[in-house]
């Protein structure tokens, strides 16, 4: 393999992962996530704010249409290439039961305790609590769904 090929390899050094593909791979899941933000807050707000469901269901709900979006993105641009099409079913069941399932429990952890004890705003408690779960997400998503 030439120096070029390695570069652009996923695997280099006994199959350790190329850091700058990491660090690429890194900013691209942030900037889903960051989308994915949007999502979220726009989805609690129509769920809260507009139809009035109460705010823990509201989460619940707003953090599983952000996931969705998110595995969209991750699958087709972020992790792009990585597993066959057709396990496309099986990435999406490992990506909602352990980074939507972290992101809803830590979700619903902290506005319990940000909105239903310190009686926070409910739209700057979801931005606290979306930070809290970034990096273990991450970390989930690279070492378990799109290995």
């Amino acid at each position: 393999m030439t120096m070029v090929g390695q570069a652009l390899s996923p695997t280099v050094n006994a199959g350790r992962p190329n850091r700058l593909l990491l660090l690429r791979r890194w900013l691209k899941f942030n900037t889903v996530g960051v989308i994915g933000i949007g999502v979220q807050l726009v989805a609690l707000w129509v769920l809260k704010g507009l139809l009035q469901v109460q705010y823990l269901w509201a989460t619940a709900l707003a953090v599983e249409t952000a996931v969705l979006h998110n595995f969209v993105w991750h699958e087709r641009w972020t992790w792009k290439g990585r597993g066959k099409k057709k396990d496309v079913f099986i990435r999406l069941l490992r990506f909602n039961l352990t980074t939507g399932a972290l992101s809803i429990l830590s979700n619903l952890i902290c506005m319990r305790l940000l909105v239903g004890q310190l009686h926070m705003r409910y739209m700057i408690a979801n931005l606290l609590a979306i930070g809290v779960t970034s990096v273990a997400n991450f970390l989930v998503s690279e070492l378990f769904v799109f290995r």
